[in-house]
């Protein structure tokens, strides 16, 4: 410090102002001239000393760093702003080698300033005297708060418009509910929170799992956490535990009230309010969790639960971009889950309308043609379909089997599967050939005024005449098992679907082969994507089973050589073996 001691322009002025001043006019000029500069410039300039210690500061400076000149003079740059973030290796590499440098420093002064987070761009030049010895650094700043302010604000909202973007294509991906619950709490982690949960509403209004008076009970359907972390967790809750909320608690607020709830650096005293738990808040701040931000997941009016984010250990609190961001893919997911439960719903009323059908024989079986029959619904979790199959027996002892497929999938189809089977069953009463039970039936439908259409095959089976008699509408053909064991498809003229109203049939009759085996089935058996179809029905022709086994036992045969897993489709087969009088 001796040799570089802090100089001010005082001291110049002073030596200046001694006996030779008369001899130096320009000299006195120049430094006016540089006086003025240095100090007038709205860049912030400083002199430091080989230990990066403050030899000189303008006025600028000062008034960034929040300190006087006194305050930093001798100290260095870390000393005085330990709030910033600068590189001081590079300054020493300047020392150094001599070459400027620049850089970036960016952080907090005790200066008051409109801005979040301030940044400089400052240059630095080393500094020898005449005899060639390093004096130290000349820095110049120039502060870049407000571009730099502005360049974070649009990664931000192109981060958010990224996140939202992402979020479509993987959120509420399925019709399911806890799998969409899981893609919700995976997408949180790590771009948003250390540990996402979902909690749901239970809404239970008695049994076992009814929550006491005025008590919210919600089940954790789903967790994802950094690696760490999810272990200790999933020991508070893990999935399927309930977590109870009593009035007063601020989730129970935030679910209340529709709003989210933050809290970041979370005091003691709210860890037992139960923030989080109640009775878990020590362990929670065992893991190190800190910050808490709590979505109420709403659809329409109606609260289904609720997204549960938390950081923990060195991560930041949660920003009001985060909230406004996660507060969208909260919304965002709760339509996602208001579909997948509509959709859960009306599948479970579509599934339980059409197995009330499909176990709903109407008659006792015939002993004289004997059927099996195996249904399989696709895997791919789709709604419902409309197939159907039956075996009606007749009064003049022939049996009348019919298998269709209705257009499209759900209720709907369900119900339009019904009106078909019951008009069919009413219309074989009344003794018509099969070519006839098609036509009324097409007609009666297409009057009703139903808009959905339907393939359907019916072979009708007469022992005291030993014929079988077939008539299509618009179905694929029926397959035969001989007593030789070899599978053939039984060409039948097809008409048109049922529903149209402008169906034309046929019946073909053939003499019935004693012991052979029919197969009826739907196009979930043998078609697959982007494959013709004469290709999907060869492979039925290729199937190799033994036509003495039983009827349940070809079945499972059936299927096992040609359902796929999973199945695209529904799969209905209905086999009928033929017997003599």
């Amino acid at each position: 410090m001796d040799a570089f001691r802090p100089l001010l322009f005082e001291d110049v002025e002073a030596l200046l102002a001694g006996p030779t001043a008369g001899d130096l006019p320009r000299l006195v000029q120049e430094y006016g001239l540089l006086r003025q500069l240095v100090e007038g410039t709205a860049a912030g300039v400083v002199v430091l000393d080989t230990e990066l210690r403050f030899v000189y500061v303008n006025p600028h400076m000062v008034r960034i760093s929040g300190l006087s000149a006194a305050e930093l003079l001798g100290r260095t740059l870390a000393e005085a702003s330990p709030e910033v973030d600068r590189p001081e290796s590079v300054l020493r590499q300047v020392l150094h080698d001599g070459q400027p440098r620049e850089l970036v420093g960016t952080g907090h002064t005790r200066a008051d300033t409109p801005f979040t987070r301030r940044a400089w761009h400052a240059t630095y030049h080393r500094l020898h005297d005449e005899r060639g010895r390093v004096l130290g650094l000349a820095g110049i700043f120039l502060e870049i708060s407000a571009p730099q302010q502005h360049v974070d604000e649009l990664e931000r909202a192109h981060r958010r418009m990224t996140l939202l973007d992402t979020a479509t294509a993987r959120i509420g991906t399925t019709s399911d509910v806890q799998a969409t619950c899981v893609e919700l709490a995976q997408f949180m982690v790590p771009d948003l929170a250390d540990a996402a949960g979902v909690e749901l509403n239970l809404d239970v209004k008695a049994g076992p799992h009814r929550p006491p008076p005025g008590v919210l009970r919600l089940r954790r359907a789903a967790l994802a956490a950094v690696p760490g972390i999810k272990d200790a967790v999933l020991a508070l809750a893990g999935l399927g535990d309930t977590l109870d909320y009593p009035p007063g608690t601020e989730i129970r607020a935030c679910l209340d009230a529709g709003l989210p709830w933050l809290s970041n650096g979370i005091p003691e005293q709210e860890w037992q309010s139960g923030v989080v738990h109640a009775d878990r808040s020590t362990s929670y701040r065992n893991i190190g969790v800190h910050s808490v931000l709590v979505l109420p997941l709403i659809a329409g009016r109606r609260p289904l639960g609720t997204l549960s984010l938390v950081r923990a250990f060195n991560s930041q609190g949660f920003t009001v971009d985060d909230v406004s961001v996660a507060l969208e893919l909260a919304h965002r997911a709760a339509r996602a889950l208001e579909r997948a439960a509509l959709h859960t719903r009306e599948h479970s009323m579509a599934l339980e309308l059409q197995h009330a059908l499909l176990n709903d024989t109407g008659a006792p079986p015939n002993p004289r043609a004997p059927t099996a029959f195996r249904y399989l619904p696709a895997d791919d979790v789709a709604l419902i379909g409309g197939d159907w199959f039956d075996s009606l027996p007749l009064p003049d002892g022939r049996n009348l089997l019919v298998i269709g497929d209705v257009m499209g999938h759900g209720v709907e189809a369900a119900v339009a599967m019904s009106h078909y089977r019951s008009a069919l069953r009413a219309l074989a009463m009344a003794g018509l050939p099969p070519h006839l039970l098609l036509t009324h039936a097409d007609r009666t439908v297409a009057e009703s005024g139903f808009d959905r259409v339907a393939t359907c095959l019916l072979t009708l089976e007469d022992p005291v005449r030993q014929t079988v008699s077939y008539a299509n509408a618009g179905h694929l053909p029926p397959a035969f098992l001989s007593p030789d064991g070899t599978v053939g498809l039984v060409e039948i003229p097809v008409g048109p679907p049922l529903g149209t109203g402008f169906g034309s049939y046929t019946t073909l009759t053939r003499p019935t082969v004693p012991d052979g085996v029919l197969l009826l089935y739907t196009d979930g058996l043998v078609e697959r994507r982007g494959e013709d179809i004469d290709v999907s029905l060869r492979r039925l022709t290729r199937l190799r089973l033994s036509p003495r086994a039983s009827l349940d036992v070809i079945l499972d045969e059936v299927l096992a050589q040609l359902a796929d897993a999973p199945a695209e489709d529904d799969i209905a087969v209905l086999a009928a073996r033929s017997r003599s009088v």
